[in-house]
């Protein structure tokens, strides 16, 4: 891992976000292959599917739409111990989403005049899981539970098809989606996904999404871009990242396993530490290398930590931490200090706060989502969750006497708009 001084320096926030490590070049090349592949989808449906998948995934001939019987063998292979975690793993992500939705409230604005806040979920969601590199049923479950408790009704998921597995997604993946009820699942992947999600493929009985879900690489990720507008997306979930700020009392083991843990995702996988210690970042650098050449997923992980993307970052102190990592906007941000003050944190898909409370830790079984903004956009984007796919909606209800009472108001601001007709339509309630 390169290491990033920036120990001695006033820098402005504009100076902080030119200091943040990014794959540009990756995302940028990224995009315009989306883009191609999501039009390519669009003009010819299941034809540049299957082209893609052969591509891609070096499949041909298999079922795009999995039959059910895929579904129930599955679910019947599945250990009992994968099992068991799957469902304790949905029971804690359903209560967690439960407490996301919010309650409908009627504001009275005086007598007569009410204004009804209420949230009503869409219809129809398109849930994307990754199936390349490693097998995301954990992402199944980040995606359909907050969607089922949101009240969607229907729900359908694609995961790419497995070379290993004669074409079929990955069995663990089906597994999940059988225990959550979901029977509408497509064998296809990457941003060709993402554009029969957007687009629909008749050829397939696959109608178009209201809402795309889902994390994935930087395809993936950037595909979304290319269809927003077409259909909502929850936040651009692409190429996994972890910031973690840490002190000189830190323990270098743990700080290093979760920078591999997250490194082990993908090449674009970016993992990056900042401390104020110059000990700490020589003796993560030190345990990160062991690590990871003796992990099982070594290659992957060293060209992820070689990257621009990752980085050891010092700094003079942790308030400099703080608005390092604030520029930086991770998607999973660990708290390794004494005293760590998580409310300074405001920018991050998720805190982990503590040596007892990794990344892994929500990638699983925190009750947490794992799905979140990647590439700086948790500075204004939120992770996935139950109002991922809920609608805000305002009803509006005033009688005769409570318009009276704001008649002229509305004439005054409608005469000083230059939208005469705008008061007109009041006035014509009152006429004689």
């Amino acid at each position: 891992m390169r290491t990033i001084d920036l120990r001695g320096r006033r820098l402005t926030p504009a100076e902080l976000l030119a200091a943040v490590p990014r794959a540009e070049a990756a995302r940028g090349l990224a995009l315009a292959t989306a883009a191609e592949i999501v039009h390519d989808v669009a003009a010819r449906g299941e034809a540049s599917l299957r082209e893609q998948a052969a591509r891609f995934d070096g499949v041909e001939g298999h079922s795009v739409r999995v039959p059910a019987e895929h579904l129930d063998e599955a679910l019947a292979a599945i250990s009992p111990a994968v099992r068991a975690a799957i469902e304790e793993s949905i029971r804690r992500v359903r209560l967690a989403s439960a407490a996301q939705i919010p309650p409908d409230r009627v504001t009275e604005l005086g007598p007569g005049a009410r204004v009804e806040q209420r949230w009503r979920p869409v219809r129809r969601v398109g849930v994307y899981v990754p199936g390349g590199k490693a097998v995301y049923p954990s992402s199944v479950v980040m995606n359909v539970v907050p969607a089922q408790v949101a009240g969607v009704q229907t729900v359908a998921l694609a995961s790419p098809p497995q070379r290993d597995h004669d074409g079929r997604i990955h069995p663990v993946i089906l597994a999940a989606a059988r225990l959550l009820g979901i029977s509408e699942v497509y064998a296809m992947g990457g941003a060709g996904a993402i554009g029969a999600f957007a687009y629909g493929v008749g050829s397939l009985g696959l109608d178009p999404v209201d809402v795309i879900s889902g994390p994935g690489n930087n395809f993936v990720a950037l595909a979304k871009r290319v269809v927003a507008g077409v259909v909502g997306t929850d936040s651009e979930a692409g190429a996994t990242e972890i910031l973690i700020v840490a002190d000189g009392e830190a323990d270098a083991d743990l700080v290093a396993a979760d920078l591999v843990s997250q490194a082990e995702h993908d090449e674009q996988a970016a993992a990056v530490l900042v401390t104020d210690s110059p000990g700490l970042a020589e003796a993560v650098a030190e345990r990160v290398a062991a690590r990871a050449a003796a992990t099982r997923h070594a290659a992957r992980v060293a060209i992820a930590l070689e990257g621009p993307q990752s980085a050891i970052v010092l700094v003079d102190d942790i308030p400099a931490a703080a608005a390092f990592s604030n520029a930086y906007a991770p998607e999973h941000l660990e708290l390794h200090l004494r005293d760590p003050r998580p409310d300074e944190y405001v920018n991050a898909g998720a805190v982990f706060v503590g040596p007892h409370t990794p990344v892994s830790l929500g990638d699983y079984l925190a009750g947490s989502n794992h799905v979140l903004p990647t590439g700086g956009q948790a500075r204004y984007a939120a992770g996935l969750g139950a109002a991922t796919f809920l609608r805000s909606q305002q009803v509006i209800s005033y009688d005769r006497e409570a318009l009276r009472a704001v008649h002229d108001g509305i004439l005054a601001l409608s005469d000083s708009e230059q939208l005469p007709a705008h008061g007109e339509a009041v006035s014509a309630r009152f006429d004689a």
